[in-house]
Parts: structure tokens; C-alpha cells; sequence
């Protein structure tokens, strides 16, 4: 396939030098129509519906997600927690056969991440089912994307740069397909991002209440991004207040900086209760007990190796104390240009590189400085971070899109020797993202983790089953501790179905009293297939294999 690439690429440039104008007639009609319909309600209504609609008509083939990485299974017991009112939930006296990864057991039970994803997945569960929460918040980020770049650009630019949004990054990611988020901070900061050149030109007190609340996004879905995010726009908006504004005190400052400022406060004071409620410290966060308490690897890459600690059971040792460190112990040269690349891959790649190529063009406008700005500094805090997935550069979407669209409005005026090149080269762009998107279509097809297929299988029979059960979870030596099968509800004790760890050393007695009135259960959880057995003292019966 790589080889084809490049064979076609020499064609398509030959393309855009001798036949510029290749199907004009249709494109044309299409652009005009496209012009005459980006107004600005309708555009950003359009995307996000368009999001909905094009994943909802291919749950037959690509079906709601099974949860599979350890993050997810923490954020949705963080909506499990919210649906039930509360913001955390109490210690479980048997905590150490229950705990799992990225959940605090102590001094509360609770996800270790910040709760914005987990409302969002709340929603969800609210309106039947958490992934509801995932395919909102993507349509409210492709709006929120919409609206932000009619603030920068046309709307005809804008409405472009809206499809290249959903083609990019909503129908066929990880981001839609997934409990781990991306969509909330990406929306925030398109807010933060859209509301400032409205403040600029209007100084309206609806657009700063608006920044503020991108911020409260930020800072309750990726506290650390969203604050490294945030300080170039707050620098260039004091800037902006102070050199151009006489009436700062009079009418700039109440119309603009109180706002603001009372928006962040309520941010503020609602993160300090959070944390109260979680950790019983308002300066700390959940993330940052976690870490403390449980990582024994550097987080950032000027921070010396720790300490191995270690853990009660064989599969906290093996990924605090093996895998972790080994993954995230290269060169800082070797991390960072695999973050590159794998930001590369999710956000641009070839087909929106095309516009890049106008990056000279782009470096001398005005109206992209604080975009290249943003874009500089938060690449430089996202490489010195050990590890990196694409959704922790969520923030920075909007940025990106903005130096996009941009370059594609520079590319569509390229006419080098008198040829219109660049009106190819922009429909290559957008047929090349539609390609892309079909491609990636074809990958997600009836892709389900088989693990996670399997734990969700057991799940769906014991959930058949009369009663209330306890599965005691026993891994064989070489288990893979990325598939792990111990999570649990928000409220345990009144959950049809209790996951617990077999922990080599340990009894099991005091766990076996404390559930008696529950039905016992061991799944060889690495057995192929799983194999779900009825557990009756040290032996084990009703065998029960997964087909």
C-alpha cells in the first residue's frame, strides 16, 4: 500500500500542474452550495448532527464500544458515582481484593481523573447507556469547533474546516469508540479559543462568560494541558487590555475581566470541593494522590528515576514495576519523536498536511500568532512529558484547525506561472480526508478487543443468573496486565455482580464472609477461551466455557 502511495502521489501533482481545473463543474456547483449554506446556526448545527447520524447508521457493523483499557473502566465508575448522586463513594472494607487500576480505594473510592468525562459518560447512562455521553460530547465538540473557527475565519472557511473536523477526528477514532475521552477538553478549548477574537471586536460579556467556561472545561477534563493551553490567551488578552484600552477601569475591566474572573472563581472553588470530597485536601488533586501513592516512574522527563515500590498484588508489581518503567525509560530524543509521530498520525497526516505547506505564508499573518504561539507552547509541554496519547493534546485541536484552515485558504490562492494549482490541490485535501475516513472505516468494522468481549459475555450471563454474585478473578503467571477484569460499580455492596482478585499468599476467607449471601464464582481469566466456574471451598465446579 505504502509503495502505491507513492506511485500515485507524482500522479495527482502532475494532476494539480496540468489540469488544475479537473472537474470544475462539479466542485463548483458544490462549493456554491456549500457557500449559500454555511450560514452560521445552520453550519454548526449541521456538523454535530452529522457526527450523530453517520455513527449511529453504522451500529450495525461498527456496534457501541466494549470497555477495554483501564481508563475507561475508571471513568465509568466516575459516571456510575455521579448518577448516583454523590461525588465519591465510601472506602470498601475489602478493598484490598477490589482494587484495580487508576481508582483510589483510599481515602474514598473513586476514579483518580478529573470528573468533567465522567459527567459526560453520566449523561450518557442517564439516557440509557454511558456511550450516549461519548457520542454527545463529540457532536457538541464538532459545534463548539464550528463556532469557534467562524470567529477567525468566514463562515465558507469555517463550515470547511467543521467537515474536515468530523473526517479527521469524529467518525472513526478512538475518541468516539472509547470511554476515555478527548471530545470534552477538545470542546473547551475550541470555546476558549472562539470566544477570544469575539471579545476583541465586541467586548461582550456573553463571550467572556463563554471563555470561562472553555476554561472550567479545561480544568476539570485535562487540568494540566488545559492550564499550559490557557496561559498565551490570557497573556495575549491582558496585553490586548492594556494597550489598547483607556477605559480599563470604566468599561473594559467590568465588561470583560470581572467576568472572567467570577467564571474562574466558581471553576476554582467547585475543583477545590471535588478534590475535598475525593482526597480530604482541596490542594489535592485525585490524579496527584494516585501518583504519589501508587507510580514509581517519572513523569516528567526532567524528574530522576524512583524507588521500585511495591504493591499487594502480582499484576500492580508487574505493571508499576516492569512494563511501565520499560516502555517509558528511553532516550527523551526516542519519546519525543514517537509523540511526533503519533501525533502526526491522529491529527494531520498526509492529506492535512497539504496546507501546512504553506506554513511561510502562515507565519506572517497576524491573525495567526497566537494560534502558532499556542501551538509552540504546548508542543514543547507535551514532549516533556514520559508518554503521550493523542487525547492529552485534546486542547489544542482547535489551534491546530485554525493554522489548517489557514493554509488552506493560502493554498486555494496559489497560482504559480498564472496556474490555478492551488484550487486542485484544496478538493485533493478534502477527497483525501474522505478517502481517509473510509479507509479507517474499514479497520473499526466489528472490532471488539476479545477479552473485553468475553468479561462482558460473562457479565451478560451472570446478569441472567438469579442473585447476586462474586467473581474471584485468577490470572495465570504470564497474564498481559493491560486486560484487566477487575472493576466494579460505584455502589458495590448493592451490585448484582462483585469482581474481586485472586491474590496469590492471601486467604480468601474474610472475602468469601463478607459476600456469603452472593454465589461464587472463578474465571480463569486467561484460560482460551475464559472459563467461568462455580467456586465451592478449594474446588471448583459447573463448568462454564465461553464459545
Amino acid at each position: 500500500m505504502s509503495h502505491l502511495r507513492w506511485f500515485i502521489l507524482p500522479v495527482l501533482l502532475a494532476l494539480a500542474w496540468f489540469t488544475p481545473r479537473l472537474g470544475d463543474h462539479w466542485f463548483g456547483r458544490m462549493e456554491r452550495f456549500a457557500l449559500r449554506f454555511s450560514t452560521r446556526k445552520r453550519a454548526i448545527l449541521t456538523t454535530s448532527l452529522v457526527a450523530i447520524v453517520a455513527r449511529l447508521a453504522l451500529l450495525w457493523a461498527i456496534p457501541v464500544p466494549v470497555p477495554a483499557v483501564h481508563d475507561e473502566f475508571s471513568y465509568l465508575l466516575q459516571a456510575d458515582t455521579f448518577l448516583h448522586g454523590r461525588l465519591t463513594n465510601p472506602p470498601h472494607p475489602m478493598w484490598v481484593f477490589l482494587d484495580t487500576f487508576h481508582v483510589l480505594q483510599h481515602p474514598t473510592y473513586q476514579s483518580v481523573y478529573p470528573p468533567a468525562q465522567g459527567a459526560a459518560l453520566a449523561v450518557g447512562q442517564l439516557l440509557g447507556h454511558p456511550w450516549i455521553g461519548v457520542l454527545l460530547s463529540m457532536a457538541a465538540m464538532c459545534a463548539a469547533l464550528t463556532w469557534m473557527l467562524q470567529g477567525w475565519f468566514p463562515a465558507s472557511w469555517a463550515l470547511l474546516g467543521g467537515v474536515l473536523v468530523l473526517l479527521r477526528i469524529c467518525l472513526f477514532t478512538y475518541w468516539l469508540d472509547s470511554y476515555w475521552g478527548g471530545a470534552v477538553a477538545a470542546a473547551g478549548g475550541a470555546l476558549v479559543l472562539g470566544a477570544f477574537p469575539r471579545i476583541i471586536h465586541s467586548r461582550r460579556t456573553r463571550h467572556v462568560v463563554v471563555m470561562g467556561i472553555g476554561m472550567g472545561l479545561l480544568a476539570n477534563s485535562r487540568p494540566l494541558e488545559g492550564l499550559i493551553f490557557c496561559i498565551p490567551v490570557i497573556a495575549a488578552l491582558l496585553i490586548w487590555l492594556v494597550s489598547n484600552h483607556k477605559d480599563l477601569l470604566t468599561i473594559t475591566g467590568p465588561r470583560v475581566l470581572l467576568p472572567l474572573l467570577g467564571v474562574l472563581a466558581l471553576t476554582l472553588v467547585f475543583m477545590g470541593y471535588y478534590n475535598w470530597r475525593v482526597t480530604q485536601d482541596i490542594f489535592v488533586f485525585p490524579r496527584a494522590l494516585y501518583q504519589r501513592e501508587r507510580l514509581n516512574f517519572p513523569v516528567f522527563s526532567w524528574q530522576p528515576p524512583k524507588t521500585p515500590l511495591h504493591y499487594s498484588n502480582p499484576q500492580f508489581e508487574d505493571f508499576y514495576n516492569v512494563a511501565t518503567p520499560e516502555l517509558y525509560s528511553q532516550p527523551w530524543s526516542r519519546l519525543s519523536l514517537e509523540t511526533c509521530r503519533r501525533w502526526w498520525l491522529f491529527f494531520v497526516g498526509g492529506s492535512l498536511s497539504i496546507p501546512l505547506l504553506t506554513l511561510p505564508w502562515i507565519l506572517k499573518d497576524r491573525r495567526c500568532r497566537l494560534p502558532l504561539v499556542q501551538f509552540l507552547w504546548c508542543a514543547l509541554g507535551l514532549l516533556v512529558v514520559n508518554y503521550f496519547f493523542p487525547h492529552y493534546s485534546a486542547p489544542l485541536v482547535a489551534a491546530i484547525f485554525i493554522l489548517i484552515v489557514q493554509g488552506m485558504r493560502h493554498l486555494r490562492h496559489w497560482e504559480p506561472r498564472g496556474r490555478p494549482v492551488g484550487i486542485f490541490l484544496t478538493r485533493l485535501v478534502v477527497i483525501l480526508a474522505l478517502t481517509r475516513t473510509v479507509l479507517d472505516a474499514k479497520e473499526y468494522w466489528h472490532h471488539v478487543a476479545p477479552w473485553s468481549s468475553h468479561r462482558a459475555e460473562i457479565a451478560d450471563k451472570l446478569e441472567a443468573t438469579p442473585g447476586n454474585h462474586l467473581v474471584v478473578v485468577r490470572y495465570a503467571p504470564s497474564h498481559f496486565v493491560g486486560h484487566e477484569w477487575v472493576y466494579n460499580a460505584a455502589d458495590i455492596d448493592h451490585s448484582r455482580i462483585v469482581w474481586a482478585r485472586e491474590i496469590p499468599g492471601r486467604d480468601l476467607k474474610p472475602l468469601l464472609e463478607y459476600f456469603k449471601d452472593r454465589m461464587v464464582w472463578v474465571v480463569e481469566a486467561d484460560a482460551l477461551p475464559p472459563k467461568l466456574e462455580e467456586y465451592q471451598g478449594s474446588v471448583a465446579q459447573s463448568d462454564f466455557r465461553l464459545h
